[in-house]
């Protein structure tokens, strides 16, 4: 997300102070900030600050004259190519909701035509109370994207829904929304992510190094791209990216069942997700005891996934397969592809620096039945947006 034009709505909570961070991060990328205040948020955070983090002047006045001609509110709003309200308090939701548009905020708010997001950040009987509810609601009818609050300890004292989600999560949803090419709208997009646990008992398990990290990634370009995205997902660190449905699992038999209940509703199905191939024929009841010598453990065959989805692939849906290898990569990929039936293969060398478990960048090549197309090692962000290009939209 860089050369956007974004504008930062910033409303009287104490949460203020965290979306210093995010018009940093914003203005850092490359994007045009514009960070506009109401009355309310100069009591926590000094115009000042964000004119020095944006690079651009805050302007507090609706009614202000310079030497600059322009109609302030609705220069900005004609430029912005996202608009972001955060903190959003429940008297600036309920203005936004109804129209009302008595500060530089609002009125440009209600003037901008570009995509918007609210944030709200209140005290949790406040965001609670039905009025305010009522009011998100009509938002979303007018379509205004709204990001549920984070859930926990407030500044106020209470417990309970109303925080303020970080910097980085608001950065996704920002993300999310600011997408123009979005050829996957309408589309539904299933994709696998992270490791699974095979249990030996109420203590061990078997599992593999996967961060889920690629497979997050591409979550988030399936929604960029205007996808309904479910993503499975084994057990991972990782938060779950705006706007997109995530079912947890944690067994290869768990992945089984969720993904093959609802394959036949997905335009596109990526397996990302690194899944066991064997599993305990027994789980133990109690904790395997240590003994002498050695321990035989009995394994048998998971689900194989990938191949029970090309066997039943419908009309249309496009069927994509990962395969990691320490040897022989693209020979074992291209019989992969083969076996199982899909359209694509992602080969993906745990050998090449730079690449594979745990890291924030990949290099992948990409086969299908005509042809092979390698990516350089990138960003495993800019990865899967390669992958979703070339394989669905057709590069």
């Amino acid at each position: 997300m860089k050369n956007k034009c974004i504008i930062i709505g910033v409303s009287g909570g104490i949460a203020a102070y965290k979306i210093c961070s995010l018009v940093s991060s914003l203005h850092k990328q490359g994007n045009e900030v514009h960070v506009l205040m109401t009355k309310g948020a100069e009591q926590f955070v000094s115009p000042l600050t964000f004119q020095t983090l944006s690079g651009n002047r805050v302007v507090r006045d609706i009614f202000s004259l310079d030497e600059n001609p322009e109609v302030h509110h609705i220069a900005l709003a004609a430029k912005a190519d996202a608009f972001v309200i955060a903190p959003a308090t429940g008297n600036t939701i309920a203005k936004v909701a109804n129209g009302i548009a008595d500060d530089m905020l609002t009125a440009t708010f209600l003037a901008a035509t570009c995509p918007k997001l609210i944030v709200p950040a209140m005290n949790v009987h406040m965001l609670e109370n039905p009025v305010t509810q009522d009011n998100l609601e009509k938002c979303r009818g007018y379509g205004i994207h709204v990001m549920d609050s984070a859930e926990g300890w407030l500044a106020c004292g209470d417990t309970g829904k109303g925080r303020m989600p970080e910097a980085d999560e608001i950065e996704d949803a920002i993300a999310s929304i600011i997408e123009t090419d979005r050829y996957l709208e309408g589309k539904k997009v299933l994709i696998t992510a992270g490791p699974t646990q095979e249990a030996l008992d109420p203590v061990r398990y078997l599992t593999n190094h996967s961060s889920g990290k690629m497979g997050y990634a591409l979550a988030r370009a399936a929604r960029n791209r205007g996808a309904e995205v479910t993503l499975v997902s084994g057990k991972t660190n990782l938060k779950t990216p705006f706007g997109v449905n995530r079912v947890d699992v944690t067994s290869a038999a768990d992945m089984a069942d969720a993904v093959l209940s609802c394959s036949d509703m997905q335009d596109v199905i990526i397996m990302s997700a690194a899944i066991a191939d064997y599993t305990p024929e027994t789980v133990a009841k109690n904790k395997i005891k240590k003994q002498e010598g050695e321990f035989v453990l009995p394994l048998k065959r998971t689900t194989d996934i990938l191949k029970e989805l090309g066997a039943g692939k419908k009309e249309g849906q496009i069927l994509i397969g990962f395969a990691m290898e320490t040897e022989d990569l693209i020979k074992n990929a291209e019989g992969k592809l083969a076996k199982k039936n899909a359209d694509y293969i992602i080969a993906n060398s745990i050998n090449e620096k730079g690449a594979g478990f745990a890291v924030d960048t990949n290099s992948v090549t990409i086969i299908s039945r005509e042809k092979k197309w390698s990516v350089g090692l990138l960003s495993k962000d800019d990865t899967a947006e390669e992958i979703l290009d070339y394989c669905v939209k057709g590069k």
